[in-house]
């Protein structure tokens, strides 16, 4: 495989792909009112096709888009059995349908022609987090009876437009039409100018789907920054304000935010005393809570016993996130990147990667633990960013790339 960087934001590839198999494919073919079956034997494919990953951008799966163009014409052989003769013996035929079959794909993607495959909005995937909304469910009254035995057993989903994650949800109030949750969370904001707050309000069902009572929507932009908002909706069956439906009363629901953006520019600070044992936060540490990110670029020679399918693992504070596992590489790159929401800098805390290897679907073996590496937070609070290539624990020579930030609130 040939692989090109460029001045552009993109990655370009040139693999060779040959493919060749005896697949049993019958096709009916009806002409003049006779019918007959003709099956495909024999079938082998070789084509270059160069495969560009562009723009690359900070969210996963770190492009948005993938263009795939022909650098030559395909080779497509294969044999076809009719009545039990091979059709393609014929005299001239075998170069005609050949000929055929290039023209045809050549004409719709050899170079400079292109297939476009979409991946994500690029405007929207280069933004990157500007701010955490803490938004806190307080409760909800007169909410809309669901159960025909009963009241209605509410939760509430919570989360950003324009954003791929999953709902954020309350816990259940047991048959209760007026429930108070007080429950918080923290979302990251990429664009407050178009991003709103959804929020829904389900009826939950232990057998099948759950029935919406209502939602209701908060622009970000309505928001100030930095100070405790506290809105109560009137719940509505679609977010169409001129719909008829939503005359009808369905509940009220109250809850309260508050938009940290993040803060550039922050003093640097020295985070360690002589011996390198971080003792307290360092001053001037912002009292703010904040994000931090971690992108974990690639590992080099990592190595299992059994096996090397290698996928790395990220704990902090109890949280764990893992990268997709990479089938039999010594090498692997993810670019992967995930992120930490902070109620105060993590600056007496750790974070442990480790790079472990993921059995074959079928055999005997375990996961396999290839090294790992503990960081320091310390010197990330106070230079804002590292990137760094460590190298592996209880690994002979493992190393892996990681960039870590931090942004504060």
């Amino acid at each position: 495989m040939k692989v090109y960087t460029t001045d552009e934001q993109e990655l370009i590839m040139e693999p060779i792909i040959k493919w060749a198999g005896n697949p049993n494919i019958i096709i009916v073919v009806k002409a003049f009112g006779i019918k007959a079956s003709v099956q495909v034997i024999d079938l082998q494919v070789s084509a270059l096709p160069r495969i560009t990953l562009k723009p690359l951008v900070p969210s996963f799966p770190c492009f948005a888009k993938i263009l795939v163009s022909l650098m030559e014409k395909p080779h497509v052989d294969f044999g076809l059995k009719l009545l039990g003769a091979d059709v393609m013996a014929i005299p001239g035929l075998y170069a005609f349908v050949q000929e055929m079959i290039k023209t045809h794909v050549a004409n719709m993607y050899l170079w400079p022609k292109v297939l476009e495959v979409p991946i994500m909005d690029p405007a929207k995937a280069q933004k990157k987090p500007v701010g955490i909304l803490h938004v806190k469910v307080v409760r909800a009254v007169k909410l809309m009876k669901k159960d025909l035995m009963g009241k209605s057993d509410p939760y509430v989903k919570v989360k950003l437009t324009e954003e791929k994650l999953p709902s954020k949800k309350t816990s259940v109030k047991r048959s209760n039409l007026n429930p108070e949750w007080n429950e918080e969370f923290k979302l990251v904001v990429k664009d407050p100018d178009s991003q709103a707050l959804e929020l829904t309000v389900f009826d939950w069902e232990q057998v099948g789907k759950h029935d919406k009572i209502g939602m209701n929507a908060i622009p970000l932009k309505d928001v100030i920054p930095d100070e405790t908002k506290s809105i109560t909706l009137n719940l509505l069956k679609t977010m169409d304000s001129n719909d008829p439906v939503n005359e009808k009363f369905r509940g009220q629901l109250t809850v309260e935010l508050t938009y940290n953006p993040f803060k550039e520019g922050d003093t640097d600070l020295d985070t360690s005393d002589e011996s390198g044992t971080i003792e307290k936060a360092p001053d001037g540490t912002p009292e703010g809570g904040g994000l931090l990110v971690i992108i974990v670029h690639e590992a080099q020679d990592v190595e299992g016993k059994h096996h090397t399918n290698p996928y790395a693992r990220i704990m902090f504070k109890g949280e764990e996130r893992k990268t997709k596992h990479i089938k039999k590489n010594r090498d692997p790159r993810w670019e992967e990147e995930f992120q930490f929401v902070c109620e105060e800098p993590p600056a007496n805390d750790k974070m442990q990667i480790e790079v472990m290897s993921r059995p074959p679907s079928i055999g005997i073996y375990s996961k396999e633990n290839l090294g790992y590496v503990v960081i320091s937070l310390a010197d990330v609070i106070s230079n804002k960013r590292i990137n760094e290539k460590y190298h592996l624990i209880d690994s002979k020579n493992g190393r892996i790339q990681l960039e870590l930030q931090w942004r504060t609130s």
